[in-house]
């Protein structure tokens, strides 16, 4: 299995990511990263802009990847087990909503820092 296809069958585990954030039974490290992970996901603003020649992938083949795998290995097995068997009729969509949302974080996170510089 090369690199691509490793990378798009952790992509595949986002929705099992989000039921384990939502499962009480999640430690809260593993919560936090979960929603990193989730909100990085979903967000529009990539950390490499995709027009960079081949860094622009960088966040597609290894940085999402890596986040979906360390989180993998911080929800206990059970519960992620348990999740993805629910999670295989959860469909995660990137729709314009979600999106929304982590552009609001975003903004209120420069905002804060604008206000802590000036």
């Amino acid at each position: 299995m090369n690199i691509k296809e490793r990378a798009k069958e952790l992509k595949s585990k986002i929705p099992v990511v989000l039921l384990s954030l939502k499962d009480s039974r999640t430690p809260w490290y593993a919560k936090i990263l979960a929603a990193l992970t989730i909100s990085y996901a979903l967000s529009p603003i990539d950390l490499i802009p995709d027009f960079i020649p081949i860094l622009g992938y960088l966040d597609d083949i290894i940085i999402l990847p890596y986040l979906i795998l360390l989180t993998m290995k911080l929800i206990p097995q059970k519960v992620w087990e348990e999740n993805i068997l629910k999670g295989e009729n959860l469909k995660l969509q990137k729709k314009w909503y979600y999106s929304l949302l982590i552009i609001a974080i975003y903004i209120i996170l420069i905002i804060c820092i604008l206000i802590k510089i000036f």
